[in-house]
């Protein structure tokens, strides 16, 4: 009996204390959860590790955006070489120029000097062969017509002192595209052939040398030229040509400096 009075005793203190120590056990057990959840440690270790694969990563950005712009530069030079291709791929070209030179047409009357220059002013036509896109043969024909001053003289009266003259050429010679783009291209060349002088013409049958100009011949021409072509399509374009023109009336050689322009026509691809 006093057995059991003292285990009631007992477990009469003991049953209000259970639930603190109950409660004390389970946020024990949270904090140490807390504190030890693998998950959470897991979730640390991936921000601690964060940069670095940020790190890892931005190489390879990189390389996608250096690819995106190399694909983007090849896709601009193909379509730059295309463009080319389509202007410069033709077989042949021929072209319709109108010029101007000043030359020098003869060596004077007698004691007075050499005349003046005289202007020339030109038609011009050709065809070129090309046998790549760059290098062709050109066959060139031209003529310049002028009137030349050749002052007072026993012949003139007091009005006839500008005779008009005139010259006919026939070149040939190779031309090469040295500068390409789309829009224009730079080409260098040279010709030489055979030229005719008509400078009787307008003398009323007095000779020509008695005027101070150079006698009717035929002689050597030659032409070294830059030629610039503006092309306004594929198969057209503009052209200027600069250029130094030679002769050799009257056993000298007369170096003209002038230009032809005017419109290139291309056909035949290659």
């Amino acid at each position: 009996m006093f057995s059991f009075r003292r285990l009631a005793i007992l477990l009469a203190f003991i049953f209000p204390v259970m639930p603190a120590v109950h409660a004390q056990s389970s946020s024990y057990s949270s904090s140490k959860s807390a504190s030890f959840d693998p998950a959470q440690d897991q979730s640390q270790n991936l921000a601690q590790n964060e940069p670095s694969g940020n790190a890892q990563q931005a190489p390879g950005g990189n390389q996608g955006e250096i690819s995106v712009q190399e694909r983007i530069r090849l896709r601009r030079q193909q379509r730059r070489s295309t463009a080319i291709h389509d202007a410069y791929d033709h077989r042949w070209e021929s072209y319709l120029d109108t010029g101007y030179l000043r030359f020098t047409p003869g060596p004077g009357l007698p004691g007075d000097g050499p005349p003046q220059r005289l202007t020339f002013y030109a038609w011009e036509t050709g065809l070129t062969r090309f046998s790549t896109e760059r290098l062709g043969y050109t066959l060139d024909g031209r003529g310049y017509f002028g009137t030349a001053y050749v002052g007072l003289n026993q012949y003139s009266q007091g009005h006839f002192t500008r005779p008009a003259i005139s010259q006919y050429d026939v070149i040939a010679g190779p031309v090469y595209r040295f500068y390409l783009q789309p829009k224009f291209a730079i080409s260098g060349r040279a010709m030489g052939g055979w030229s005719h002088g008509n400078f009787s013409g307008d003398t009323n049958g007095i000779p020509p040398s008695d005027l101070g100009l150079y006698p009717d011949a035929n002689t050597f021409a030659a032409s070294v030229s830059v030629i610039g072509e503006l092309n306004i399509a594929p198969n057209i374009a503009l052209k200027l040509a600069p250029e130094y023109f030679f002769t050799g009336f009257g056993s000298t050689i007369q170096a003209s400096r002038g230009f032809t322009g005017g419109l290139v026509y291309r056909w035949g691809k290659q």
